[in-house]
């Protein structure tokens, strides 16, 4: 089987093939820097990031990812003139914090972070080639604005299905100088109110670029005149990404062959957003649960379904984790010694295979993992040591594609060997309490058993009775 992805564009599954065999070019619209990003805000980065560990993991291809930053816009510099803060130091303080969220959740580094406004003259050239082929024009009032003319691309609302004459006005500009409502703004002239250091000179007036000629200047320049997939939050589509194929297109340019967009995270139906005052930012979050636990919670549903948070969903996760980590630590005692912890994904069960394929099914693919975790765990109760070192490499791999893999150094897993000399130490404590228990419960004395689950319980160690005996792991405490 082949990996088929859902095209927004096409509006169906379409197998996946590279416009260069080999290698993939990938865009996804990165944050703009306005804020510290909430948990909703980071899901595209999540998202993308499966598409790219598997594209790279299962296929073997080179990936070329880039994500922008978007450091200025209205909202950066409102938000600064509000602060009484230089518009650029706030943008920047602001994308390290955005890095350090995303390498928080084991998000891969992009190949290439181009910032806007490191790429003024790559935006002017796609600018200026829109007016010399008609489809771009200054705006007569001296104003300094240049504006997209949507009326004569005729393929202008293609990838979101629209007709123009149902399209109501575009509002990223001050319509003064425009044609058509509709149209949108390529550069955005300087006004008064606005800092001077916000504004590069231009054939047509100094100004800064408007939103959507960003990412196509950009995109182009990392990925040349066409490239594979282009992907970003659902809210992108219209009028963000339907302006940037418009004016890549009427440019000459080939730009996306794939469109692919992930929902949201929601909070009682609504898309989580600083402006309904339901954001949880990252760094806040990460204080009372993993980042692992966060990772998987944005993981673990469909990239093109919502995710509805609520209280209980952090929790519900950790225990999820808990219960991979806990087969993982068994499966590490009862194995040889020097059993290799480094995920070969030549090993991943057909089935899983079978999931990531159909549109990057992470929920079927995940219940393969459960499923291998169960079966593991019979293995180690048998003592059937082939089928257990089967089902360890397994579950290593399919969690390292999914970026959730707990014995990734990422996450303080690995084979430090302090650590595992503390393990066999603790594991050691913890068996001859777990002894006495199933003595005291075979003499039919409950109290001190369940004292001694109870104590075990107070340090730490959650025991979970199975029909081969009690297995314990540690719980993780909130802070």
């Amino acid at each position: 089987m082949s990996l088929r992805l859902h095209d927004t564009a096409a509006r169906e599954l379409r197998d996946f093939t590279p416009l260069e065999p080999g290698r993939v070019g990938l865009y996804i619209c990165g944050l703009t820097t306005q804020g510290a990003p909430h948990i909703g805000h980071v899901r595209f980065a999540v998202a993308f990031d499966v598409l790219r560990r598997w594209l790279e993991g299962r296929y073997g291809y080179d990936v070329t990812l880039v994500r922008n930053v978007t450091d200025i816009d209205d909202k950066i510099l409102a938000k600064s003139a509000d602060a009484g803060e230089q518009w650029f130091a706030l943008s920047y303080r602001n994308e390290i914090a955005t890095a350090a969220a995303l390498d928080s959740l084991g998000v891969l580094p992009p190949t290439y972070e181009p910032r806007a406004t490191g790429h003024i003259p790559e935006m002017v050239d796609l600018m200026e080639t829109l007016v010399g082929k008609g489809h771009a024009y200054a705006a007569t009032d001296e104003s300094g604005d240049v504006y997209f003319d949507v009326k004569s691309f005729p393929e202008y609302g293609s990838l979101t299905h629209q007709k123009i004459d149902d399209m109501e006005a575009a509002e990223d500009a001050d319509p003064r100088g425009k044609r058509d409502p509709r149209d949108f703004a390529l550069w955005k002239g300087r006004k008064e109110s606005e800092p001077a250091t916000a504004s590069w000179a231009t054939p047509f007036g100094a100004g800064r670029p408007g939103w959507h000629l960003e990412c196509s200047a950009m995109a182009r320049k990392y990925l040349g005149d066409a490239f594979d997939i282009h992907g970003g939050g659902v809210d992108l589509r219209f009028p963000h990404h339907e302006n940037e194929q418009a004016q890549s297109h009427a440019a000459g340019l080939g730009f996306a062959t794939y469109w692919l967009h992930n929902a949201w995270v929601t909070v009682g139906g609504e898309k989580m957003s600083k402006s309904l005052g339901n954001s949880l930012v990252v760094s806040e979050v990460t204080k009372v649960a993993r980042p692992l636990a966060l990772r998987y919670y944005l993981t673990a549903a469909h990239y093109r379904s919502t995710i509805e948070y609520h209280e209980g969903s952090l929790r519900e996760a950790e225990a999820t984790v808990e219960r991979i980590e806990g087969f993982l630590t068994r499966a590490l005692r009862a194995l040889p010694e020097g059993t290799s912890t480094t995920p070969d994904h030549s090993t991943v069960p057909a089935l899983y295979a079978a999931a990531m394929d159909d549109d990057l099914n992470v929920s079927g693919a995940l219940a393969v993992v459960h499923d291998t975790v169960r079966a593991g765990n019979t293995a180690i109760d048998d003592g059937d040591d082939e089928a257990l070192a089967t089902a360890f490499a397994a579950v290593v791999a399919m969690t390292d594609l999914l970026g959730v893999n707990p014995l990734d150094p990422h996450w303080g897993g690995g084979s430090d060997t302090g650590a595992g000399d503390a393990q066999d130490a603790l594991d050691v404590l913890v068996q001859v309490q777990l002894e006495a228990r199933a003595a005291a419960r075979a003499a039919r004395d409950f109290a001190t058993a369940d004292a001694i689950r109870d104590q075990l319980g107070a340090a730490g160690i959650v025991i979970e009775d199975t029909a081969s005996g009690a297995n314990w792991s540690l719980s993780r405490r909130e802070s």
